[in-house]
């Protein structure tokens, strides 16, 4: 059993983290490049904020969302 764990460490050490490991060196070079992957992420993170706002705005004009106070079991 302790060779599969050592083998599932060997694997992200030396395989899955070479990209991670390339960022991490050239932090002293660039540092916007080293943070490449966090730019990513947020990029992402921003495109579903807006569309999920998009997609609010869409059902608040076609009056789909129902407002009454006792509509929420929470609520009330």
């Amino acid at each position: 059993m302790k060779e599969l764990f050592e083998g599932i460490a060997w694997l992200f050490e030396n395989v899955l983290f070479i990209p991670y490991d390339a960022l991490r060196k050239l932090q002293l070079e660039s540092w916007f490049l080293a943070n490449f992957m966090n730019w990513v992420f947020i990029l992402v993170v921003f495109a579903a904020f807006f569309y999920w706002m998009k997609q609010l705005k869409t059902f608040n004009d076609n009056n789909e969302e129902n407002r009454d106070p006792k509509a929420h079991s929470f609520l009330g």
